[in-house]
Formats: C-alpha cells, structure tokens, sequence
C-alpha cells in the first residue's frame, strides 16, 4: 500500500476515533434518560458510543463533506452521496487491516479493551476473522507452514477489501467535478 494511501486511512481512522469521542462527550452533557449516573448507556468513557451516537455523527460528517465539496443542489447531492458513503463504508472496512496491531492503536490493553485486551484486534472494520486466525497462529507460535497460510490469508483479505475501496472511488471520482475531485482528494476521500 503506497504511503499516502497509509497515511488517509490513519487520518480517516483518528477522525471517526475522535468524533467519536466528541459525540459522546456532548452527550455527557445533556441529561440522559438515566439521570446522568450511567456513563456506560451514554458511550462516556465507561463504554462505546451508542448506535444513535454513531448515526448522528456520520450525519454530520456527510454534511461536512457535502459542504466541503460546494455541493448546494440537493438533486446533485442524492446522486453523489450514496457514493460517498461506499467509499467512506469501503474505508471503514479497510481500517481491519491498516496494520494496528501490537504496540499500534489496537494494541493489547486493560480493562476497557477486554480481556486481554482481544477486542481491539477487529478494527473498525467489525469482527474478522483473516485477522483473528493470523493473530491465533501468532500467539499460539503456529508452524511455520501455519503462519505463513494466515499471512497470506490475511493479504488476500487485504487486497480484496483495498480493491473494494479503489472501485468505490473510481466511482466516486466519475461524478465529481475536476474542482470536487481536488477537494475530495485534498480531504481523504479520494
């Protein structure tokens, strides 16, 4: 994966971490439906955040980015965002396998990453299980012939989800003006 392509998916990956965060700590400041007390229902820091949470952010960042690519039509609008949200759902899907490993973002942790802290290991991307046998053959010093079946597992994984993203902005890239294309490559979209 070329650097650049390392780098946007590192960005793109802080900036759903950390809006994250902000929904949640604007949440902790309204009241709730439990009085306050429960910061585990709220996805304060005793917990993630909420589904309403995440919707309402990912909202947000759509607006965000219809506003950043000068978009005032709504027409125009509803036939580029669905694209958006592919490439943005493809570059969700490719977070899994940004390398976050040990001593990266996901590393092993305490007690709010799980036991052991093996929570962490599916990346944005959800459970999967390419990065969950390469990580068994890891931790259980799997035969050579072993380990190197789970890294090229892995890879191909890798690849297809890297192609995934490459087709979402490819089409992306199709309806977008020369002038939107710089702004969305600028941002990271592209």
């Amino acid at each position: 994966m070329k650097m650049n392509q390392w780098l946007v998916t590192v960005g793109v990956s802080a900036a759903i971490c950390l809006g994250a965060g902000e929904l949640a700590a604007q949440n902790s400041n309204n009241n709730s439906k439990d009085g306050g007390g429960n910061r585990q229902s709220r996805g304060g820091r005793g917990g993630p955040p909420t589904a309403e949470q995440i919707q309402q952010w990912q909202q947000q960042r759509m607006e965000h980015t219809k506003t950043e690519l000068e978009i005032t039509d709504d027409a125009e609008w509803k036939a580029i965002e669905p694209l958006v949200q592919k490439v943005q759902d493809a570059r969700m899907a490719m977070g899994a396998y940004a390398g976050f490993g040990r001593g990266g973002m996901r590393g092993r942790g305490g007690p709010d990453n799980g036991p052991g802290g093996q929570s962490g290991r599916s990346g944005f991307g959800g459970s999967n299980a390419d990065i969950e046998a390469l990580q068994k053959a890891i931790d259980g010093k799997a035969s050579n012939a072993e380990m190197k079946a789970a890294v090229a597992k892995f890879q191909e994984a890798r690849k297809a989800k890297m192609a995934d993203l490459e087709k979402a902005q490819a089409d992306l890239r199709k309806v977008l003006s020369v002038r939107q294309e710089a702004i969305a490559t600028a941002n990271g979209i592209l």
